[in-house]
């Protein structure tokens, strides 16, 4: 995949050339090039913002520097699958989205900062993406939160693509808890179906497990399941009179 990045900070994405997304770089799954959009701009003074018409409070990113620098990019690398804005308006990101933003070959990201953007801006992207209900500097963090959740959804980027099927969310769950050495630490034990080698048996814990810590954490999760198995569970979980531990599930 090809992911190109306009941002006034570039330097930001030098964090993405470690750990997974890294190695997925060398490994050829992604290429990753971050464009300054500063150095497309037409002013003497070397700006890309100014004042909003009309008057108000900051600063607005100006439209030219961001086309200029978005048609290099295009001459580049081709046409982008999606132009993706980080707005605290946009559609909220979530585990679905990811995925499908993954099947792109091509996206490009557009990072904003001080009051926004010149409102032709938008006009220039398929898609404007928020990572909640707050606001932040600039786009630079979301994109990289972005990036790192999507490149998990393609194949080859994990060491096993088991592990993103597995990921809280997958299923429209969180992930249920788990363990390793030792068995035993200060008389906190690892519940004990999963040491018996049965492996239908820890499927079952595991699905159940996950049900409730869904319950107990996000239970907004749950209203969209319509998964028997699931359901069943939540009813079971539900109608039991202490949730506060899964060791005995």
């Amino acid at each position: 995949m090809q992911i190109d990045i306009l941002s006034l900070f570039p330097e930001m994405f030098d964090a993405m050339n470690y750990s997974l997304i890294g190695r997925a770089q060398e490994k050829k799954l992604l290429n990753i090039d971050v464009t300054n959009f500063r150095d497309y701009t037409k002013s003497k003074h070397h700006s890309v913002d100014d004042t909003p018409y009309g008057g108000g409070a900051g600063m607005l990113l100006e439209v030219q520097p961001i086309a200029d620098a978005l048609a290099h990019v295009e001459q580049t690398h081709g046409h982008a699958d999606r132009t993706i804005i980080l707005d605290p308006g946009g559609r909220p990101f979530d585990h679905q989205y990811a995925v499908e933003l993954a099947e792109c070959d091509h996206l490009t990201f557009i990072c904003g900062h001080y009051e926004g953007f010149d409102q032709r801006v938008y006009q220039m992207a398929t898609d404007q993406i928020s990572l909640g209900d707050y606001v932040l500097t600039g786009g630079e963090l979301p994109a990289m939160v972005m990036i790192d959740a999507i490149s998990r959804q393609i194949p080859g980027v994990l060491g096993s693509q088991e592990s993103a099927a597995t990921d809280s969310f997958a299923q429209g769950l969180l992930e249920y808890p788990q363990y390793t050495r030792p068995a035993d630490y200060e008389g906190r034990q690892v519940p004990e179906v999963l040491t018996n080698g049965n492996h239908q048996l820890i499927a079952q814990w595991r699905l159940k497990a996950a049900v409730w810590r869904t319950l107990k954490q996000r239970p907004d999760l749950l209203e969209g399941i319509e998964t028997p198995e699931i359901k069943k569970l939540i009813r079971e979980l539900n109608a039991q009179e202490d949730l506060s531990d899964f060791t005995d599930l």
